[in-house]
């Protein structure tokens, strides 16, 4: 049994009853969330998945981490996919009864996941060139698109004990998912679950540099300063893809 599977009291329904396919974990992450009007996502959703808000508002996440150990289920790691950075630019949503993660774009130096990305799941992979790393206890990410387009660069520390979020907080409704959602003209509406224990997070202490993957995506920011959070990461898996 996968580590990931010893902890399932806390998923908002059942886990699937096919096996799971692919495990990973993911690593590092900073969980960076603006808060923006929900005029300005809706009409970038289809017509049956529906947007999710919080206190009012709807959510964009900028989410920079490491992935590791990505690898089929009974097969050991796969080399060349051992570890390797990825950056996410993501909204809330929900379709049937199951709220998910809705991805504008994910960027990584990975050839075969972008690929993959794009064939196998119908997700808006880019490649880029991605940098992972700690030093003096900051961690170091940045990211830019071929021709210099959609650049992010932070450094984030971790501060404070570990906890985990309660139902009902934000930091519950935004990380605690377990399925996303894509679309697209020829696959149509697909769903693939996911599983993982409840995200470890801490405060954070976050030196944004440059952010310019949601103006890459069309999608101009509010002035105000994100909500920001830190998680050494969870070991997870993955199911098949879903048409809807």
């Amino acid at each position: 049994m996968h580590p990931s599977l010893l902890e399932t009291d806390h998923r908002p329904w059942p886990l699937p009853a096919a096996p799971w396919r692919w495990r990973q974990s993911w690593l590092d992450l900073a969980f960076i969330h603006y808060r923006v009007p929900a005029a300005l996502l809706k009409p970038r959703l289809p017509a049956k998945v529906e947007l999710q808000e919080f206190d009012g508002s709807a959510w964009l996440g900028v989410v920079p981490f490491r992935m590791s150990g990505v690898s089929p289920r009974l097969l050991p790691d796969i080399p060349f996919l051992h570890t390797f950075p990825e950056l996410n630019l993501r909204t809330y949503v929900e379709c049937g009864g199951k709220p998910g993660v809705w991805f504008f774009s994910l960027d990584t130096s990975s050839w075969p996941f972008v690929l993959g990305g794009k064939h196998v799941y119908g997700l808006p992979y880019y490649h880029a060139s991605t940098q992972h790393g700690w030093k003096d206890g900051r961690c170091h990410f940045s990211s830019i698109r071929r021709h210099g387009k959609a650049g992010f660069e932070a450094a984030y520390r971790p501060v404070g004990e570990i906890f985990h979020s309660r139902p009902g907080t934000f930091e519950h409704w935004a990380t605690e998912r377990y399925c996303l959602y894509s679309h697209s003209p020829k696959r149509g509406l697909e769903r693939v679950q996911v599983h993982h224990p409840p995200w470890p997070l801490q405060q954070v202490e976050m030196t944004l540099k440059t952010c310019a993957l949601p103006a890459a995506a069309g999608l101009p920011l509010p002035g105000e300063d994100p909500v920001c959070h830190f998680s050494p990461g969870v070991s997870t898996v993955s199911w098949g893809v879903e048409k809807l």
